[in-house]
């Protein structure tokens, strides 16, 4: 059997988005930019995508932007932000346990003399909201938080921080990674009142290589790409049409079947859970258990185990996950800044997986999964000596 448990990483796209992006290339291959009918007929095309993915997040179609990917979308919003709002401050703010592609932009721009407060978040991964307040300025230009945290899957509390920014006199613009998020919970972006906004495409069965960013209307945002005028001149270089029909038909997807898809992932995940706490013993459950937590991603120590091992070991019974830990080498091991700043011990850190699900997996799957991990978490305890 072939379970895959590493959706956080990567999904595998739905038949519908192949079947679109394989008739794109074969009959919709048009400049979009062209003025002739194979263009039109392929700008009619786009158009259509960026209603899906407008429809998906709650938003108007003229504020969608289509990107190559989340950390494309994620650094659009910070540095075009920034160089639209030059005069508004200096002072930025973000979380020590964002994605790289938000935590090295806003350490970029520390180096280039802007002013940055990285909010520590508790043992559960949630930000310190006290933290958070008394780290607001005048000057604070810009917030960029995610919703959804890649390893732990902890929620972060997105509308109480917009709540507490609406009562200051001059409002920093607030951006959310919403790559972890889209498809998984349910959010309106009119309604949560962000001001930007980044996706992804292959974390909801989408394609590789494209994302998009919303942009709230009126948002000041400044172009860091210079070439033609595609995407309101906001983002030039010819489209990725079958990226963009792709992610199109995977965001009406995700939309239509929202709520049956997140139910049965959270029924998968109580079921893995459950199982692990009753069959394993020696374990930590890393970031909130279900209540608080994306219904798709669940991190877990395994006391005395290193979880490189432990991923090989259960990728020879056809189970694929992934480790807490970023990587090691020879010199020394080098350990997730996420785990770390929830205060986990090295051994702790060491000894993290991530099942991350998709309401493509099974019971059957699961069941399967929690068979085999018990066996080989047994297996090696007898190992090393401690059972």
């Amino acid at each position: 059997m072939e379970v895959y448990l590493d959706n956080g990483a990567t999904t595998k796209p739905r038949e519908e988005v192949i079947n679109i992006m394989v008739k794109s290339m074969r009959e919709n291959y048009g400049n979009p930019s062209s003025m002739h009918r194979k263009g039109v007929e392929v700008e009619k095309l786009l158009k259509k995508a960026r209603r899906q993915v407008a429809k998906a997040l709650g938003a108007d179609e003229r504020d969608i932007y289509f990107t190559s990917g989340g950390t494309e979308s994620n650094n659009m919003a910070i540095l075009g932000a920034l160089e639209g709002n030059r005069r508004r401050g200096n002072h930025i703010i973000t979380t020590k346990i964002e994605h790289p592609s938000v935590l090295n932009v806003f350490k970029s721009l520390e180096e280039k003399g802007y002013e940055v407060s990285y909010i520590d978040v508790g043992k559960n991964g949630v930000i310190n909201i006290e933290e958070f307040k008394n780290s607001l300025r005048d000057d604070t230009v810009l917030i960029s938080i995610m919703y959804v945290n890649n390893e732990v899957g902890t929620l972060q509390p997105i509308d109480n921080i917009i709540s507490i920014i609406k009562g200051m006199k001059k409002k920093p613009l607030i951006h959310v990674d919403a790559i972890q998020a889209f498809g998984k919970i349910d959010f309106n972006v009119n309604k949560l009142k962000v001001d930007l906004m980044s996706i992804s495409g292959h974390k909801i069965h989408g394609p590789k290589g494209i994302g998009a960013l919303y942009v709230r209307k009126g948002t000041k945002l400044k172009s860091i790409f210079f070439g033609g005028s595609q995407e309101q001149g906001l983002r030039s270089g010819t489209e990725n049409v079958p990226g963009i029909l792709g992610l199109g038909a995977a965001a009406e997807s995700v939309k239509k079947n929202l709520k049956t898809n997140t139910s049965k992932m959270i029924h998968l995940k109580t079921i893995l859970l459950k199982a692990i706490k009753n069959k394993i013993e020696d374990i930590k459950i890393n970031g909130s258990d279900l209540e608080g937590s994306a219904p798709h991603i669940l991190n877990i120590s395994f006391e005395g185990i290193r979880g490189e091992v432990l991923l090989h070991s259960l990728e020879q019974e056809g189970i694929y996950i992934s480790t807490g830990s970023a990587c090691s080498s020879k010199k020394k091991k080098v350990f997730s800044h996420v785990l770390k700043e929830m205060g986990l011990t090295d051994n702790q850190m060491e000894g993290a997986i991530r099942f991350s699900i998709s309401h493509e997996n099974t019971e059957d799957e699961i069941e399967y999964t929690i068979e085999k991990l018990v066996d080989i978490v047994g297996k090696l305890r007898k190992v090393i000596g401690r059972r």
